[in-house]
């Protein structure tokens, strides 16, 4: 009995090609599952980031959250020096100024209770998430009223 050797040959190849085509699905598959996971994870964060609010050591006015980085270009953090709703302007721990913008869906909270843009007011500390707009302005859709930061240098290291 003899066989073509180009029968074998072709069926070798067509072997590998199915091989080939099942190693590129399970890259992509992991990929797909990878990319899946980062992005659960980074969508689960917004809601756990608001927890770096609540009482506990090293978070509620303590250092951690008046850190210059914390904020960026689509926030603010600091203490209320104007407002003229829908506008307020917010002093930073940088001394920067900056101007926030609130519109009826801006959300606002004092720790975990719901409040409003009308209880406000000058020299309170506030919280700002938002969007930039293209005037350098910052579109508010959340305001959390904090507690203002303790003193330079009063910050316990021992924890408790």
């Amino acid at each position: 009995m003899e066989t073509k050797p180009g029968r074998l040959g072709k069926m070798n190849a067509a072997i590998i090609g199915i091989i080939g085509l099942a190693v590129v699905f399970a890259i992509f598959q992991a990929g797909v599952f990878v990319g899946f996971s980062k992005a659960s994870f980074l969508f689960r964060g917004g809601d756990n980031f608001y927890r770096a609010f609540e009482d506990g050591p090293g978070r509620m006015g303590g250092k951690m959250m008046f850190r210059d980085e914390f904020s960026g270009g689509h926030g603010a953090i600091g203490k209320i020096i104007k407002i003229n709703l829908p506008t307020l302007v917010v002093l930073g721990p940088d001394n920067i100024e900056k101007i926030i913008l609130t519109n009826d869906s801006t959300e606002v909270r004092q720790f975990r209770d719901a409040s409003s843009l009308d209880k406000l007011s000058i020299d309170q500390h506030i919280a700002v998430l938002g969007a930039p707009n293209d005037d350098g302005q910052v579109v508010a859709k959340f305001i959390r009223i904090i507690p203002a930061p303790p003193a330079a240098g009063s910050i316990s290291t021992n924890p408790q």
